[in-house]
C-alpha cells in the first residue's frame, strides 16, 4: 500500500534529522502505521532499525548483535558471545561514519523495559554516556501507551527530559480516504470510514472492489480474519482485567453513556469505576464530552463514548453476536447490520462533520471550540465558538432533501443555548447528504448566516 499523509510527522522528524542531537519518542495505538512511517523516513538515510519483542534479554542481545553483524559485514562479531547491551553499543558506537547522520531506531521499546524492569535505567546510561554526544538520531517507538509513558515520557521515568521530540500517531483523516479507496463516491468513502475509523491496517485489509457490507461479511465476521479477535489483542497487553474493562465499553456501546448508568449496569459505585473510564481515556478507547459551551474540568454533564470506530462497530455488531459468528451462523447478524447500518453510518457523518467546522471554507471567521450541546431534552449535532460569534448546525444523513423546517428548529433550540458571551453573534449551518430543497437554497443565498453544506 502507497505511503499517504502524515505530512506533519516526516516534517517533524526531518527537523529532528537536522538537529546535531535528536531523541525522537513515537507511540499510539497499534495499527496506526508508526512503523510504516519510520520506514519511509530512513529509506534514504544511513540507519539501523531494530524491532524489539518479548523473548528473554539474552536472546534480544544475540538478535541485536547478529543484525549489527549483517549490517556491518563483521563475520568476527558474529561468531563471539556477548551478554551485555553496553558491549553491544560501544561497538556500534565504533562502527558509526564520523561524518554522516546516522539514523538509530528501536521499535516497541517497551518490550524491553518488560523482559527487564531496569532496562530504561540501563538505556538512559548508555545513551547520556555513548548516544547523545555521538552524530545519531535516536528513535524510540512503541505501541503500548502505558508502557511508553511511564518508561519513557513520564516526569519520574529514568529517560525523561532527553526527548526532544515526540510523535503521538493518530488515525488517517478521512480527507486522505479517496486515497485509499480510488473510484468510490463520497457517501461509500463515509461508510469506509464508519467502520475502519483511518486506521492503516483496518483500511489494508479491506477489499477496494466491493462494498462496505461484503467486507464486514467476509473480513471482520471471518472468525478467521484477525480484525474478528482484534480488540482482545488491542486491549490484552494494556489491561489486566480485560472482563471488567470490556464490560464497560459494552455498556457504552449500548447507549450507557453517563457514569452513573454505566456504574449502576455493572453494580458498581461511581467512585470506583472512575479509575477504568480514565484509563480507556488515556488508551484513545473513550473519550469524554460535555456540552461545548461548558468547562471540561467542572461540568456535571459529561457523557462517555467510544473514540475508535472500528472498536465502536465491534462492540455493536461482533460481540453481541459472538455466539452466532464462532459457528458461521452470519444470517441473524447480517440482518442486524442491514437494518441499523445506514443509523450507524450517520453518526460517523455527524463527528465528520463537526471536524470539518474548524477549516469550512465557507466561515469567515476563526473558530476556537468546536462540540455538540445537549440538555435534558434538547440536542445540537454541531456548535462551533468563535470570539464573539458561535455556529449551531445539524447533519442530516438521509435520502430527503433538508427543507427549511430544519433550519426553523433549529433555530429554536439555539434559544436554548447558554454562552457566556452575551454579546453573541449568530450563525447556521445544515450539513447534508443529499442536497437541500428550493426554497432554503433561495433563503441561504439572501442571508449570509445560513451555511448549506453538501457533505
Amino acid at each position: 500500500m502507497k505511503f499517504i499523509n502524515r505530512k506533519n510527522e516526516m516534517k517533524t522528524l526531518e527537523k529532528e534529522f537536522d538537529r546535531e542531537s535528536s531523541f525522537t519518542v513515537i507511540y499510539g495505538r497499534r495499527r496506526t502505521g508508526k512503523t510504516t512511517l519510520i520506514k519511509e523516513f530512513i529509506k534514504t538515510k544511513e540507519s539501523f532499525y531494530f524491532f524489539a519483542d518479548k523473548q528473554n534479554e539474552i536472546i534480544q542481545i544475540e538478535r541485536f548483535k547478529k543484525q549489527l553483524a549483517i549490517y556491518f559485514n563483521d563475520d568476527l562479531l558474529d561468531k563471539i558471545e556477548i551478554k551485555d547491551w553496553d558491549t553491544l553499543f560501544n561497538y556500534f558506537i565504533s562502527k558509526l561514519p564520523k561524518d554522516e547522520k546516522f539514523v538509530l531506531v528501536i521499535d516497541e521499546f517497551q518490550y524491553l523495559c518488560m523482559v527487564n524492569k531496569n532496562f530504561s535505567s540501563i538505556f538512559q546510561r548508555i545513551y547520556d554516556e555513548k548516544l547523545k554526544d555521538s552524530n545519531i538520531m535516536l528513535i524510540l517507538c512503541g505501541s503500548l501507551i502505558s508502557m511508553m509513558y511511564s518508561e519513557v515520557l513520564a516526569y519520574d521515568s529514568p529517560l525523561y527530559g532527553r526527548r526532544t521530540a515526540q510523535i503521538r500517531l493518530k488515525p488517517i483523516k478521512f480527507d486522505y480516504y479517496n486515497e485509499f479507496f480510488t473510484d468510490k463516491s463520497h457517501k461509500e468513502l463515509i461508510e469506509f470510514y464508519s467502520v475502519t475509523g483511518g486506521i492503516p491496517k483496518y483500511i489494508q485489509e479491506f477489499n477496494k472492489n466491493r462494498s462496505p457490507i461484503w467486507n464486514i461479511e467476509n473480513n471482520i465476521f471471518d472468525n478467521n480474519n484477525f480484525l474478528y479477535s482484534e480488540p482482545k489483542f488491542l486491549l490484552q497487553e494494556e489491561i489486566n482485567d480485560l472482563s471488567r474493562y470490556f464490560s464497560i465499553i459494552q455498556s457504552i456501546a449500548n447507549g450507557d453513556t453517563k457514569m452513573a448508568a454505566i456504574a449502576t449496569k455493572l453494580g458498581l459505585n461511581s467512585s470506583s469505576l472512575s479509575p477504568y473510564l480514565s484509563k480507556l481515556i488515556d488508551l484513545d478507547i473513550l473519550e469524554r464530552e460535555v456540552p461545548v459551551t461548558e468547562n471540561i474540568d467542572n461540568s456535571k454533564k459529561s457523557l462517555y463514548y467510544i473514540k475508535d470506530n472500528y472498536l465502536a462497530f465491534w462492540f455493536n455488531y461482533v460481540y453481541p453476536y459472538q455466539s452466532y459468528l464462532e459457528i458461521e451462523n452470519l444470517k441473524y447478524p447480517l440482518e442486524k447490520i442491514s437494518l441499523t447500518f445506514d443509523l450507524w453510518v450517520s453518526k460517523a457523518y455527524e463527528r465528520l462533520c463537526l471536524e470539518s467546522l474548524i477549516s469550512h471554507e465557507e466561515i469567515d471567521f476563526p473558530i476556537s471550540k468546536v462540540g455538540r450541546w445537549w440538555s435534558k431534552k434538547e440536542e445540537i449535532d454541531v456548535v462551533g465558538l468563535g470570539e464573539k460569534e458561535i455556529i449551531f448546525g445539524e447533519c442530516k444523513w438521509s435520502k430527503k432533501h433538508v427543507g427549511l423546517s430544519v433550519l426553523f428548529a433549529l433555530k429554536e433550540k439555539a434559544k436554548k443555548v447558554k454562552w457566556e458571551n452575551n454579546d453573541r453573534e449568530e450563525y447556521f449551518i445544515l450539513f447534508s447528504k443529499s442536497g437541500f430543497s428550493p426554497d432554503l437554497i433561495k433563503l441561504a443565498e439572501e442571508d449570509s448566516r445560513v451555511i448549506l453544506s453538501k457533505f
